[in-house]
């Protein structure tokens, strides 16, 4: 199986409809499974990522609305299309709400087959094609191993351009997960020191009897009177750079300490009474308000402004929403490669998931998301399921809309479009027109409601009638 062939799967009790649309749509370039009954027909749309499902509505063991329900829970972005000779109310509108795209009336059109399977194929395509694109963006959009195409974050890449060759000391700022250790090494590595150590240390694992010593060095006795000198981290780091994570959570007595040292170029190791010279780019970082932390005798004001000479804030992912296709792309490729699975990318479902997150853990939480997602998938593109196990709740949101009533009465000769038809003008009328709030009346995407009023003639009549109309029919 490859990303160019989509998958379909034709579930129907009758061998001769099994037989001519499994060839018919093999020619269309689908690989084809065919599955004689509805209980077979659920086996394998839980076990196979399908790009569509044909299936008919009456079968003896299980029925085509049971299927529907099977593709909702097990591949909701699964495409579905009904095939009936009969229509009803009860049954058309629950096809709707399942999410059935479209349906074809026995005996088939093959004209409206062709018409059907061109346009599920093309839009398969269009989708592998912005994956492509939003691929192929990540990798020039990376900036020290950064992305980002919006404002915020190429404002950020051209300040760190600006300060890299000359800043001594920086702040970096931001929420936990948003990435100020690489706005650090992007001021390291596009800075003169490039090529000298860059020393990374955590203040808040460091324990605070020892930190002394870590920081600044230890020179020993022994029992021979021989001493040993251990260096610090600011020795380690000499000529390169220091890069202090989490610096509000420094011990207050080495803090003094800190900033004797980066105001006179040396330190004087624990147990020694002889400075040692250093040459340290020091670039701390905080997720903590250091002006509170300041006002409340818990960091010292020097040191503050001595560290704050020039301050870096990092955005929050939810103020860089533009950023998320292109971040996830980067992260799923990466997932790919390591897990050795050829995954293109994410469904335009399990994207519009991404975008509406609250992202509380920023790029760090979104890059454990689509590795976990990545782990769980075993098709080609991701979908809402395997990013839902990785996602906390999002408030306000729910996998379903309001229930919508079903119409009152069917006539004789009825066919199912009339009925899907008026199903939809009820839920147009029933929210003043709101194409976006119908589709989550009708439990539909935006595109596929778009997709049913033009296929059912609506399109322009919605748009030009939409007072006088619509009143009448609700």
């Amino acid at each position: 199986m490859t990303a160019q062939q989509p998958v379909l799967i034709v579930i129907d009790d009758e061998p001769g409809i099994l037989d001519v649309v499994g060839r018919f749509a093999a020619r269309s370039g689908f690989q084809v499974m065919a599955c004689a009954g509805g209980r077979e027909g659920i086996a394998r749309v839980q076990s196979t990522h399908a790009d569509l499902v044909m299936v008919d509505l009456r079968m003896p063991d299980v029925g085509g609305l049971e299927v529907l329900r099977a593709i909702r829970e097990s591949n909701p972005n699964c495409q579905a299309v009904l095939m009936t000779g009969y229509a009803s109310v009860e049954t058309a509108v629950e096809a709707i709400k399942l999410g059935a795209m479209d349906y074809l009336s026995k005996p088939l059109d093959f004209g409206r087959l062709q018409q059907m399977l061109a346009g599920v194929r093309d839009e398969i395509e269009r989708r592998h094609a912005v994956l492509s694109m939003e691929r192929d963006l990540a990798r020039h959009l990376e900036f020290c191993g950064m992305i980002g195409r919006g404002p915020a974050m190429q404002d950020l890449f051209g300040l760190i351009r600006r300060l890299a060759p000359h800043v001594k000391t920086a702040l970096v700022t931001g929420e936990t997960g948003t990435g100020k250790e690489l706005v650090a090494r992007a001021l390291h590595g596009s800075g003169p020191r490039r090529d000298r150590p860059f020393v990374t240390v955590n203040c808040s694992a460091v324990v605070e009897p020892l930190f002394e010593g870590e920081l600044f060095g230890e020179v020993r006795c022994g029992a021979d009177e021989d001493t040993s000198h251990e260096p610090g981290f600011f020795e380690a780091a000499n000529g390169g750079t220091l890069f202090l994570d989490e610096v509000a959570d420094l011990p207050i007595a080495v803090q003094a300490k800190l900033l004797r040292a980066l105001e006179l170029g040396e330190v004087h190791p624990v147990g020694s009474a002889e400075p040692c010279p250093v040459d340290v780019q020091v670039i701390a970082a905080t997720n903590r308000d250091l002006r509170t932390e300041v006002a409340g005798g818990r960091f010292r004001s020097e040191l503050y402004y001595r560290l704050n000479s020039v301050e870096v804030k990092v955005p929050a992912l939810r103020d860089r929403r533009e950023d998320i296709p292109y971040l996830t792309a980067a992260f799923v490729r990466e997932s790919a490669d390591r897990l050795g699975k050829p995954l293109a990318g994410l469904t335009a479902g399990a994207e519009r998931l991404l975008a509406a997150g609250t992202w509380a853990g920023n790029v760090r939480e979104l890059r454990n998301v689509i590795e976990r997602a990545c782990i769980l998938c075993d098709a080609i593109l991701i979908s809402e399921r395997e990013l839902s196990v990785g996602m906390p709740h999002q408030p306000g949101t729910s996998s379903r809309g309001p229930s919508l009533a079903p119409a009152e009465s069917l006539h004789d000769g009825e066919s199912l479009a009339t009925v899907e038809r008026e199903h939809i003008q009820r839920a147009l009328a029933k929210v003043g027109g709101n194409k976006k709030a119908a589709a989550q009346l009708l439990g539909l995407s935006r595109r596929a409601l778009y997709r049913r009023l033009e296929r059912l003639d609506l399109a322009d009549s919605i748009s030009r009638r939409r007072d006088s109309d619509l009143a009448m029919i609700d």
